[in-house]
């Protein structure tokens, strides 16, 4: 019984092994084959043609994973690169600001250092340091006092013009009253003197303006034309520029100009200033000596 179930099983089992060696033959016949124009193994050219979809769709994965990757880091990249040229803009502005700046303060103070040749007067260099705001900045305080030479009613002046006279003095600072206050006064001419007769005064007038009174309305004013200082005020030296004509209120024969001015001096960004050393001329004190009674009977 044990031998006929043992051939039983044999017979069973025979198909199966049968099959089995069918397919292992298949295997070393599939592995053994070639291609007729490439001489590759089939297999080879079998397997490869079953992962090529796998493969792709990997690369893509992959492809696209690294493209994102790569973008991310050139995006940061380029917003370094941004800051970095940002900051380097703001440093070249802040130095072209500061260059624009020292040259034109530098400008200020060679036409102060000028002065003496423009008006042929010794002068003090002074540094604006306060303003009086109840005033309208009619009245300011530069830091040279009586220590440094500087007397009251002597006219301060930029390059540009004047700007005021000296109204108050201690050892170190001066009190300044501006050539726009209503109380500050200076005898001018329209043109130049000796060449002009439009001879009037200015004094200070509404919105930092200069107005200029008891010019004969016969006289030829136009708009831009430049006024003068006469000298005749006890202040001020001859020459020295006080305005440009903006508006003329033309007068008549019997009636005078009203004239307004624009400061020559930017009296509204002033930072640096000179004190003339002028003192006017003394005047001659007038004969008041009676005539001789004897002399005039003889």
């Amino acid at each position: 019984m044990a031998a006929t179930r043992t051939q039983k099983e044999i017979r069973q089992r025979a198909p199966f092994w049968l099959l089995a060696l069918l397919v292992i033959n298949l295997a070393l016949m599939a592995v053994e084959a070639r291609d007729d124009s490439s001489k590759q193994r089939l297999v080879r050219i079998w397997t490869q043609t079953l992962a090529a979809p796998f493969e792709r769709a990997t690369s893509a994965v992959g492809g696209g994973s690294t493209g994102l990757v790569r973008k991310i880091i050139n995006f940061n990249r380029t917003a370094d690169e941004n800051v970095r040229l940002q900051k380097k803009a703001d440093e070249l502005e802040a130095e072209l600001r500061n260059a624009r700046q020292a040259e034109s303060e530098n400008e200020r103070l060679r036409g102060l250092l000028n002065l003496k040749d423009k008006t042929g007067f010794e002068s003090v260099a002074a540094r604006v340091i306060a303003r009086d705001p109840s005033a309208w900045f009619n009245t300011l305080t530069i830091n040279q006092g009586s220590s440094s030479g500087v007397e009251l009613n002597m006219p301060v002046v930029t390059g540009a013009g004047i700007v005021g006279r000296v109204v108050a003095v201690s050892l170190w600072t001066s009190q300044v009253m501006l050539i726009t206050d209503e109380q500050a006064a200076a005898g001018a001419v329209v043109g130049q003197l000796g060449q002009s007769n439009a001879l009037g005064s200015v004094r200070g007038a509404k919105n930092g303006l200069i107005e200029m009174r008891y010019v004969s309305g016969t006289e030829k004013v136009e708009v831009g034309d430049y006024v003068l200082t006469t000298g005749q005020d006890g202040v001020y030296p001859v020459g020295l520029n006080v305005g440009e004509v903006i508006d003329v209120r033309r007068g008549t024969a019997t009636q005078s100009h009203v004239i307004y001015l624009k400061p020559s001096a930017r009296l509204d960004q002033l930072t640096d200033v000179a004190v003339l050393r002028y003192h006017p001329p003394q005047r001659p004190a007038p004969d008041q000596t009676l005539p001789n009674l004897d002399k005039t009977k003889k």
